[in-house]
């Protein structure tokens, strides 16, 4: 892609963060998703290459680093080349102990 940066919502749905176009913009625009640690709520919002993205989404912190473009939605191979997942692994859950 010429370009050197995108819609915020076009790349969230191109990544597959989320399974529809509308439900990128409302993300977007719901102050859950920050850029470089700036907090946005705008869907035209552009992210560039190497943009560190926190994103608040289905109960959980997802931190994904912009690595590339794409012009469509594509299958998930091609959506994982679009960022470096950078998201700290979850901890077990504790297992009840027995007395």
């Amino acid at each position: 892609m010429a370009e050197e940066r995108q819609r915020i919502d076009k790349w969230l749905w191109f990544a597959r963060v989320v399974k529809t176009r509308p439900l990128a913009q409302a993300l977007a625009e719901s102050g859950k998703v920050r850029v470089n640690g700036r907090k946005i709520d705008a869907a035209a919002q552009p992210v560039r290459i190497g943009d560190v993205l926190t994103i608040g989404i289905a109960g959980r912190v997802r931190i994904l680093e912009v690595a590339g473009f794409a012009e469509r939605r594509g299958s998930h191979p091609e959506a994982i080349r679009l960022y470096v997942d950078r998201s700290p692994t979850p901890e077990p859950a504790p297992e009840d102990e027995e007395s």
